[in-house]
């Protein structure tokens, strides 16, 4: 069976990564960090404990961030600040941002995490009115 093959990039294109192997799981994560982090209502992260991250190019624009005295850690691009790949746990797992990824993403999220932090104004969004870009 072949790899699977996954690329990627910060906003301002100077980070480009490449991810090979499978995501074990993909968490939609609701606490207080991640949602700092992102500015929205959850982060959405991919979890690997196989795949194997190659930078291959500005690598040396990336910056990690951890948390005091949390398990907390985000790694970013130093001038644009998209989120990007970082390894934790001992360099044992690594975790991808999904929206960081120019792949397609076949995978759907295994669920919601620490929804006790969820934000109040996320209640009902399946019913907010969508619109196919800026509206006029």
């Amino acid at each position: 069976m072949a790899s699977e093959i996954y690329q990627g990039s910060c906003l301002c294109q100077q980070v480009n990564f490449q991810v090979e192997g499978a995501f074990e799981n993909f968490f939609l994560c609701h606490c207080d960090h991640c949602k700092k982090d992102t500015g929205s209502a959850h982060g959405a992260n991919l979890f690997s404990s196989t795949a194997k991250l190659t930078w291959l190019q500005g690598q040396d624009k990336v910056k990690t961030f951890r948390l005091k005295d949390t398990r907390h850690v985000r790694s970013f691009c130093q001038d644009c600040g998209s989120g990007l790949p970082n390894l934790q746990f001992d360099d044992s797992l690594l975790v991808v941002p999904a929206g960081s990824l120019d792949t397609q993403l076949a995978m759907e999220p295994n669920g919601h995490i620490f929804c006790r932090s969820k934000a109040k104004w996320q209640a009902g969004l399946e019913s907010v009115k969508e619109f196919e870009s800026f509206p006029q």
